[in-house]
């Protein structure tokens, strides 16, 4: 059995091939994140408090756009099984209109109340003003990101990974390199402080997707469709497709709406408490890099499998991804734990940071380290192996069972009402919101009834193997 699951060169050439480069690319994505946080962070707890509530307007548009590319990736990988090449271009056609869209909406509201946006999180007069002279500017980057996202879907989810890989990387060069010199003013130019950290994030968020957009012309690969087969698609294609996605777009909005109502918590408890919390998500970012490619692996190869009708090899795959990523959570956490200090103290090289937020993220750090085991069974299991399969509705049900019924609950009563200190309001979202969703998903994996396809080959033989 155990030679069966994990001695198998076949699968561990397409884990390898497949999610490697998205790993890589993940990691390029969030070393842009990096750079921002460690250079905004020598300015001062204020400007890194600031930026980050200006994050969450980016952050909140991504998830929900994370559940539109999710939805369409469904169709991607399992029509990719079939080389249903007209299909693929369709949904690409609805994505593309959709997530636009979606990124229009975020764009203006940023631009047109960004003081509004801010105020949620802090009322804070200063924290108001750096954070909204940050939102007027980076807002103009939302766009970028939408095609980005929506470009690397499509080759990642038809086995074509390197090209979004090389993308993030001219983007995150270009934003080390402009937020070097517009923030602290080198080159001759003159420091504009959190204004020239928006400044860089627009130009290299634009620079990444102009690169993938232009060598796909030069490929000629299926970023560069005929426009009349992209927007080929009729009613029943939009009401097929909604069916589907609509599920995981619900999840993700809920669960990143989840996520901000966290932040809106801890930073009604403190700027300083915020501050921690920008740099955890930062190094989070980081170490999560490795499993986003493992996940993305997980996910090409189960919906191709289900889609083509290989029922069991789905089954076997998801076996096996079931296994390999706790088991490497657990080493990452330990290695996070072991590591905190040392990675705190790179956000305060100048003794920028206050005690408070060095001592706050160090300790945050160091919870989330013992936590990671069971952070990372519902994301594989959910995104990696239920979606593809085609079932996207379990996702949804479970974050409104974790996040809404459980976590988010008891973090407002453990701060506001028992007022816990910041560490111990931590512990308890994170805790509690995985404690409630890890035995439903398995639960759920055991039974089987996450495989549904979409496709005819995969409906047949499912119900041969039923």
């Amino acid at each position: 059995m155990i030679k069966k699951l994990f001695f198998d060169r076949e699968f561990w050439r397409s884990a390898i091939t497949l999610g490697l480069p998205v790993a890589l690319q993940n990691l390029l994505m969030s070393s842009l994140s990096l750079v921002d946080t460690l250079m905004i962070s020598q300015l001062g707890d204020i400007p890194l408090s600031s930026v980050g509530m200006a994050g969450q307007l980016s952050w909140m548009m991504q998830l929900v756009m994370f559940g539109m590319i999710s939805g369409s990736s469904i169709f991607f990988s399992q029509y990719w099984g079939v080389k249903d090449i007209k299909g693929i271009r369709k949904v690409y056609g609805i994505l593309i209109t959709f997530a636009l869209g979606i990124a229009a909406v975020f764009m203006v509201t940023g631009a047109l109340f960004p003081k509004t946006v801010i105020s949620v999180f802090n009322k804070d007069p200063e924290v108001i003003a750096t954070g909204a002279e940050y939102l007027r500017i980076a807002v103009w980057s939302y766009p970028a990101v939408a095609l980005t996202g929506i470009f690397s879907a499509l080759l990642r989810s038809t086995e074509n990974v390197k090209l979004p890989m090389w993308s993030s990387f001219v983007s995150s060069a270009m934003n080390a390199v402009l937020n070097w010199c517009l923030i602290y003013g080198k080159l001759g130019l003159d420091p504009m402080g959190v204004r020239g950290a928006a400044t860089a994030t627009v130009i290299s968020a634009w620079s990444g997707t102009i690169v993938c957009f232009a060598i796909s012309l030069i490929k000629k690969n299926l970023v560069i469709s005929p426009m009349k087969e992209v927007f080929a698609y009729t009613k029943r294609d939009l009401a097929d497709f909604f069916r589907v996605a609509t599920p995981v777009i619900i999840n993700e909005s809920m669960w990143g709406l989840g996520t901000v109502s966290y932040n809106i918590v801890f930073s009604r408890m403190g700027y300083e408490y915020y501050a921690a919390m920008s740099i955890f998500r930062t190094m989070d970012g980081i170490m999560f890099t490795f499993f986003v490619g493992l996940c993305n692996a997980c996910c090409v190869m189960v919906g191709k499998s289900i889609g083509a009708g290989r029922i069991e090899e789905a089954r076997l795959t998801a076996k096996r991804y079931t296994f390999i990523v706790p088991a490497l959570s657990l080493f990452t956490g330990i290695a996070v734990m072991l590591l905190r200090n040392p990675v705190v103290s790179l956000f305060s090289l100048t003794d920028s940071l206050s005690e408070t937020v060095r001592s706050s993220a160090a300790a945050i750090i160091a919870i989330y380290g013992v936590e990671y085991v069971m952070r990372n069974i519902p994301y594989i299991q959910i995104v990696g192996i239920f979606r593809p399969a085609g079932d996207s509705s379990i996702g949804m049900k479970l974050d409104l069972i974790g996040v809404w019924a459980v976590a988010l609950p008891l973090t407002v009563l453990s701060a506001f009402v028992l007022k816990l200190p910041f560490p111990a309001v931590f512990a308890v979202m994170v805790f509690s919101e995985d404690l409630a969703k890890v035995p439903l998903c398995i639960l759920r994996y055991r039974s089987g009834k996450w495989i549904k396809p979409i496709t005819e080959q995969g409906r047949a033989s499912l119900e041969k193997a039923e």
